[in-house]
């Protein structure tokens, strides 16, 4: 299950920032962009489990990060892109140690 595919289409190069808020959300586009292209399905070993959850759990903090180095410019936007992909990551890590529970 691909649950970051939202993100796979978007280009960051066309979203041009001249608000702080269209910062943020070209930064989440990014995030988004790179959570895109992880497989879960692929993972195989304890170490790409282990690689695959840093990776989610580097998201989720550079997601929250960015929330609050914005927390004065958020708009609708922002706290919307913001929580559909912590959610996906939620999605994504529950997925993630109940596929490999389950191969144990």
């Amino acid at each position: 299950m691909d649950v970051f595919s939202a993100f796979s289409s978007i280009n960051s190069h066309s979203v041009r920032s001249g608000t702080p808020a269209e910062t943020a959300v070209k930064r989440l586009n990014g995030i988004g962009k790179v959570l895109s292209g992880l497989d879960i399905a692929a993972v195989r070993s304890e170490d790409e489990m282990a690689r695959m959850l840093w990776t989610l759990e580097t998201a989720d903090k550079c997601i929250r990060m960015i929330l609050a180095e914005f927390r004065t410019e958020r708009t609708t936007e922002v706290v919307r892109r913001a929580k559909n992909l912590i959610e996906s990551i939620d999605r994504a890590r529950d997925e993630l140690t109940g596929c490999c529970a389950a191969k144990s």
